[in-house]
């Protein structure tokens, strides 16, 4: 069992977003606050994230999520981040990586899938976490896209389940910049659900179409991949993702 660390828990006051530092000890489920993790390695360029990728999803949640607890959690973190404490009580985890993904413990990957498979946590995987160590054993498949390439310009999303809780309060059609390009077929399982699709404005004049939004069901736990979120776009400040980000929360938390 992991020593209990200090977890960073955002909450709104009057006057702006208070942090305060609490030990991360086991605590009774049934009186406990909602709690979603949010998950990021820390390699982001600060220029375009100046307290990271988790960071930028954070403050998009604050405010939100009434009787939630968020929680900024990084690689760099003691126990990765997510110490055995704060994993047992999360009902969300939201994961971002690229670089590091080799790094991650397979000790906490099995705690990760355990959770989702058995205990019904959501799971939450954003662009480059494909390649990730919980999403690939989630998914049981290597997780690879058709294509990656760095010549698009901008990112067209279309609704295509409005039904879907994750699309709720989204315009049917929106854009962002977004400079790569991930190309179908995407190497998974099928998904319950596909609530977003998206065309890619290429630099030589040309489009090319994918799936952004994909659902599953994996055991007990609901799962959720979001293709968009390149590192050096601003993609997680961009109003219509928070949407999706809060939605998604709200979707894949277990029912209390």
């Amino acid at each position: 069992m992991s020593m209990p660390v200090e977890v960073i828990l955002f909450s709104v006051l009057a006057a702006g977003i208070a942090v305060t530092s609490i030990a991360a000890e086991p605590v009774d489920k049934a009186k406990a606050k909602r709690c979603v993790i949010v998950w990021s390695e820390g390699t982001a360029p600060k220029n375009v994230y100046s307290n990271d990728i988790n960071g930028a999803i954070v403050e998009g949640l604050t405010g939100k999520l009434e009787g939630w607890d968020i929680v900024r959690a990084s690689l760099s973190d003691p126990d990765q981040g997510i110490p055995d404490a704060l994993l047992n009580r999360a009902d969300v985890l939201i994961w971002w990586g690229h670089k590091r993904h080799g790094n991650v413990k397979d000790e906490l990957v099995a705690k990760i899938v355990k959770r989702v498979k058995e205990e019904g946590m959501g799971f939450i995987s954003l662009h480059s976490s494909h390649f990730a160590k919980p999403n690939i054993a989630l998914m049981g498949s290597p997780c690879s896209w058709g294509a990656y390439v760095g010549d698009s310009t901008t990112l067209k999303f279309s609704v295509t389940d409005e039904s879907h809780p994750i699309t709720k309060g989204l315009p049917k059609e929106f854009s962002l910049t977004h400079n790569e390009r991930y190309s179908d077929p995407y190497a998974v399982p099928p998904a319950k659900s596909i609530v977003l699709e998206g065309v890619a404005d290429l630099k030589n004049g040309k489009q090319d179409k994918s799936k952004q939004g994909f659902c599953w069901e994996i055991g007990k736990g609901k799962m959720f991949y979001f293709q968009a979120g390149h590192e050096t776009n601003p993609v997680f400040y961009d109003e219509n993702v928070r949407k999706i980000m809060l939605n998604a929360v709200l979707w894949a938390a277990p029912a209390k």
